[in-house]
């Protein structure tokens, strides 16, 4: 045979078939249980999640943030190399061990494969929490958490070039714990800063119970 194909000229090639691993589908996606209606009577209603990006010197860096709607306080946080679902479970689980009893709490996202990943849903289940997002390219679905992205961008992310991710972690932690949380007052909230906010409010529902 080899003689044959040697004489006409003529080669084998033989391809190896490719062991192609294949994800597992997400779970389906929620329902819109917030349609643009950005309030909450109490903490624990409502949060919003998102996930943003910045580069740096070393790469990117990426923070998924969960933001209270009562307080417009960012409960939860996490930043890390990858854009994976631990990036949201992570942010998850801080919130949750920040705020206590979250049973019945909303998270509404946009439909990301992120929130949709199975770790994401199960996370939620655990806690009894309700998984809620906007339709496809609607970035108004989840505006006022866009409202925040931009505030960071603005008084952060773009200030400078930032040459490791860890310069930009704690630029962005800092920023959002010490500045956002205790100096930026906001008109939503009657010129308070969400942490005043949380404290007037909750002292005033104790004090009417």
């Amino acid at each position: 045979m080899w003689k044959v194909c040697s004489e006409n000229g003529w080669w084998s090639v033989f391809g190896k078939p490719k062991n192609r691993k294949r994800s597992q589908p997400g779970t389906p996606a929620h329902d819109d249980l917030v349609r643009r209606n950005f309030t909450a009577d109490a903490p624990n209603q409502v949060w919003l999640a998102d996930i943003t990006e910045h580069r740096t010197a070393e790469g990117k860096l990426y923070l998924c943030a969960i933001k209270d709607l009562f307080s417009n306080r960012i409960v939860g946080w996490s930043i890390d190399s990858r854009m994976k679902a631990r990036l949201v479970v992570a942010a998850i689980e801080m919130a949750v061990a920040r705020r206590g009893e979250v049973a019945g709490c909303i998270l509404h996202s946009d439909r990301g494969s992120q929130f949709r990943a199975r770790k994401v849903h199960r996370a939620l289940t655990g806690h009894r929490m309700v998984g809620s997002m906007g339709q496809v390219g609607s970035a108004g679905d989840n505006a006022a958490m866009e409202s925040f992205f931009a505030l960071l961008q603005r008084n952060v992310l773009d200030r400078r070039r930032w040459a490791t991710r860890d310069q930009l972690r704690i630029a962005i932690v800092t920023w959002i714990e010490r500045t956002y949380h205790r100096r930026r007052r906001q008109a939503a909230l009657g010129r308070l800063t969400p942490i005043e906010f949380e404290v007037i409010m909750t002292k005033q529902a104790a004090q009417a119970a």
